[in-house]
């Protein structure tokens, strides 16, 4: 398989001058001249998954050793800074979640040197890849169509993030298609509004019986000549009526459409509704408690998808094992305003959960040389449940000499009775 993978590269390497080799040429085109219209030409889709895409594309990416980071491995450098020699790991994860969000199906193929370490990752775009399963040994293999020739890898080689999908299926369901209908609806609607208010101004004109035909043609020929003048004047004869007929551009119609449709929207790409600016005028109370929704119900299962991907294909199974693995951090999302932060703080440091140095990682801060910054500390009005009461803080000594006194006078009753 790695023989057949550096034929790959090799013979796409005679053809670019980048040293990465033909895999660079993926980026950025379409072999089949395939794209997403719905996030080209719709703006509300186009910002949700610019929010979900720019969101996961910030959070650091690292590699920790049992709760420590590690950074004097090729893997720690290669998914926190330049996954691949023309990217960053912004760019790198921005690509992924975008074709995640747009087609149901992020890839990105793994190309790894001759001792089997990974040393570059290529996003490839969802419409060259073809995801197959081996009936004898149930084992994933991916095809890869490129320019000069196609590319079969196994499962190890391949990073593969996607919606949600089932048993029967080895892709996932692209929340756009979901929304096909929904869509289809919502541009009929602004098609039509759109012809509505194009339309001309439109009149019904009457004439009594008698009027003859001299009259009525001229009477015809100056009604043509006011409306192709746009305007102008109009000499109404005796016995013709013109009356305009109203014409009544319903906006709540379209309001109402765009409700329904963005709530549609949020629903697909399971995001609040409040991400989307909605039309309903609703103003965010609580900002704290809409990000941690949007934390744990959108963002987190697909946090865990990328990092238990990552860490499968990237590392080995023995270094699994050792307590290595691969983790975006989110703490920075969940701070909340100065107020709840300086809380919380205040709770961890006083219960000896925090340390100084904990506190100012967190806040991306500097931390401190002192000795003392890397010490637990905890409130001094907490006891432990068995800690004899006479020797709490406050306690009087008069208290104590009084128990000694009765354990001296009647030594049975040293034992609590």
């Amino acid at each position: 398989m790695m023989q057949r993978l550096r034929q790959f590269f090799s013979k796409n390497r005679s053809t670019s001058s980048n040293k990465s080799g033909g895999l660079s040429s993926w980026i950025g085109k379409h072999f089949f001249g395939i794209n997403n219209e719905a996030m080209d030409t719709n703006e509300t889709i186009f910002s949700v998954i610019t929010q979900l895409a720019n969101t996961l594309s910030s959070l650091p990416l690292k590699l920790f050793d049992n709760y420590e980071e590690r950074k004097d491995m090729t893997v720690a450098d290669l998914i926190k800074y330049q996954p691949n020699p023309v990217m960053t790991t912004f760019e790198f994860i921005n690509k992924l979640e975008v074709d995640r969000n747009k087609d149901g199906n992020g890839y990105a193929l793994i190309e790894r040197d001759m001792y089997l370490q990974p040393i570059a990752l290529w996003p490839i775009p969802p419409e060259y890849v073809s995801v197959l399963q081996n009936t004898d040994d149930n084992s994933i293999w991916y095809q890869i169509t490129g320019v000069n020739q196609n590319m079969l890898v196994d499962s190890q080689q391949m990073i593969h993030v996607k919606h949600i999908t089932g048993a029967s299926r080895l892709t996932g369901i692209s929340p756009i298609n979901v929304l096909k209908n929904a869509l289809a609806f919502d541009k009929a609607v602004a098609t039509f509004s759109l012809n509505e208010m194009s339309k001309t101004d439109s009149f019904k004109v009457t004439y009594e019986a008698n009027l003859d035909d001299e009259k009525r043609e001229n009477t015809i020929e100056d009604f043509k000549r006011f409306k192709n003048d746009n305007g102008g004047v109009l000499f109404q004869e005796p016995g013709v009526t013109v009356d305009e007929i109203k014409r009544e551009f319903v906006s709540g119609d379209v309001i109402n459409t765009e409700k329904i449709t963005h709530t549609r929207i949020a629903n697909a790409f399971n995001i609040p509704i409040s991400f989307i600016n909605n039309i309903n005028n609703t103003v965010a109370t609580n900002n704290e408690q809409i990000m941690t929704q949007f934390v744990q119900k959108t963002l987190t299962p697909i946090v865990r998808q990328y990092e238990q991907e990552l860490t499968i294909k990237l590392l080995t199974q023995a270094q699994r094992k050792q307590g290595l693995y691969l983790k975006f951090n989110m703490n920075g999302l969940m701070r909340g305003d100065v107020q709840a932060r300086t809380a919380f703080y205040q709770a961890m440091r006083r219960g000896g959960v925090f340390s100084t140095n904990t506190i100012l990682g967190l806040e991306d801060m500097p931390l401190s040389k002192e000795p003392m910054a890397e010490k637990l500390f905890v409130s001094g009005d907490l006891y432990p449940i068995d800690m004899d009461p006479t020797q709490r803080k406050g306690v009087s000594s008069n208290a104590k000499e009084d128990q000694q006194a009765v354990l001296v006078n009647d030594p049975d009753k040293s034992d609590g009775s």
